[in-house]
């Protein structure tokens, strides 16, 4: 499917959406248990397993859901952070599958889950406290510059506006990735995306189509603290507009009370 925009949501599509649910949820306990003696090896061994699992992630969109994802730009493979445009649950499987040695940051009690608590840790994913509040972007900043130090960290996936927001949302974005950056000089990597007009935020109502992941040039040290948010924010925003303009949503139209009405109308034409 080449199609840049989304598809029609016919009754088959729904009936693909529920077998592909079906079908990964299964396949994700499979190569999890079977993937853990890999874990023996560290993060080496947990990465190929996570690498297999998001590849057949990938390929069951494809094969159910006939959902594909162009990837423009250079993915990085050094040391960075990677901040996104976060719309749906498909751009987190797209971004990760394109870099070599993904890692998140995630709640800590996300980490102590069975098989998937063990895979994150594996794989360098960050725990983080939130009730510390200010001290906990200082304790990652210190996780990361160890890991640097030592192992390397890889491409540390960051959402600056902290939730997936709807195609042609605004939020404010948070400083968390601001911080890190301060105390640990990392280059940061803005990505844009449009996969909200075919995945949406809850999850349900897949659409077929091309969507698009687009990592856009390093934002560098160069770039002073205090202009750096406006300028990642006005990055993002600007590009993952133009995706969306590409996949046919008209983006601030005159009369529109919000923009959940104007991408309702949009995806119900």
């Amino acid at each position: 499917m080449n199609d840049p925009r989304p598809g029609a949501l016919t009754p088959w599509q729904y009936v693909q959406n529920i077998l592909f649910y079906l079908h990964v949820g299964l396949a994700t306990l499979v190569i999890g248990l079977l993937g853990l003696p890999a874990l023996r090896h560290g993060r080496a061994g947990a990465n190929r397993i996570a690498t297999r699992w998001i590849a057949y992630m990938v390929w069951a969109a494809r094969v159910h859901l006939r959902l594909t994802c162009e990837i423009r730009g250079t993915p990085p493979t050094d040391d960075c952070i990677v901040a996104a445009k976060h719309q749906s649950f498909w751009d987190i499987m797209v971004i990760a599958h394109a870099v070599p040695r993904r890692a998140f940051i995630m709640k800590r009690e996300v980490m102590r889950v069975p098989v998937m608590g063990w895979y994150a840790w594996k794989t360098g994913c960050i725990p983080i406290d939130r009730s510390r509040g200010r001290d906990a972007m200082a304790a990652i900043s210190a996780t990361i510059n160890q890991r640097m130090s030592g192992e390397g960290l890889g491409q540390l996936i960051i959402y600056p506006e902290g939730t997936r927001t709807l195609p042609g949302q605004r939020k404010s974005y948070k400083q968390g990735v601001a911080t890190i950056r301060a105390g640990t000089g990392l280059p940061v990597v803005p990505v844009a995306v449009n996969t909200g007009l075919f995945w949406p935020r809850g999850g349900w109502g897949i659409r077929p189509g091309r969507a698009v992941v687009e990592f856009l040039p390093v934002v560098g040290p160069d770039v002073p603290a205090d202009g750096f948010m406006p300028r990642l924010q006005a990055e993002i925003e600007t590009h993952s507009d133009r995706l969306m303009a590409e996949a046919g949503l008209a983006l601030r139209e005159p009369g529109d009370a919000d923009d959940a009405a104007r991408t309702d109308r949009y995806l119900s034409s």
